[in-house]
């Protein structure tokens, strides 16, 4: 029986090439700044992964149920594997009809593999089909237990008031939401929050 070394070769020489390319940003960044080195290496880093207008879709027996979107994705493959959306993400999540019962944007998002949850972070907004709107600095998505939630300042705009409060939780749809501690409330005509 003969076993074929060539998966075995090609394995040796790529590691020689990785290992020729890392020598030679050591060597090259010598003359360079740190700065200029740092960038070299992370080019030359193989455990990222970057995509450009990234769309990831998440389904229910086949029919889509969310769907999140970023100009740019990131995935760090560390011992703990994660994406990052450090340029803004939204999501739209869907009813079983297809229809967006809610959108949820930010300016970042992380997402640990295997975790099951995302935070969203900086000026996050969730828009819900009654046009209730969140405000907050930092939002949990738990996908496991189909909620979203924050320990942070809310603000909660719905047609006839504003509620400000520290924490909330909500469905993923944000049909359905509570403020842990209000901290005020504001009566509104429609006309004023346009």
């Amino acid at each position: 029986m003969t076993i074929d070394q060539r998966p075995l070769t090609i394995a040796c020489r790529l590691l020689s090439i990785v290992y020729c390319l890392s020598s030679i940003v050591c060597l090259s960044s010598c003359n360079n700044s740190l700065e200029e080195a740092k960038l070299i290496v992370s080019r030359a880093n193989v455990n990222i992964e970057k995509g450009k207008d990234v769309e990831i879709n998440y389904s229910d027996n086949g029919v889509v149920r969310i769907q999140a979107s970023g100009p740019t994705a990131t995935r760090f493959n560390t011992e703990k594997p994660y994406l990052e959306f450090s340029d803004g993400i939204k999501i739209l999540f869907y009813n079983t009809a297809h229809d967006v019962e809610s959108t949820l944007t930010a300016k970042h998002a992380t997402a640990v593999e295997n975790s099951h949850s995302m935070t969203a972070r900086d000026s996050v907004v969730v828009v819900n089909n009654k046009g209730e709107v969140l405000n907050t600095d930092e939002l949990i998505w738990d996908e496991e237990k189909k909620i979203i939630y924050s320990n942070s300042f809310v603000k909660i705009s719905t047609t006839d008031e504003i509620i400000y409060g520290t924490g909330m939780i909500a469905n993923e749809n944000f049909s359905d939401y509570t403020i842990k501690h209000i901290t005020g409330k504001i009566k509104v005509k429609t006309s004023e929050l346009e």
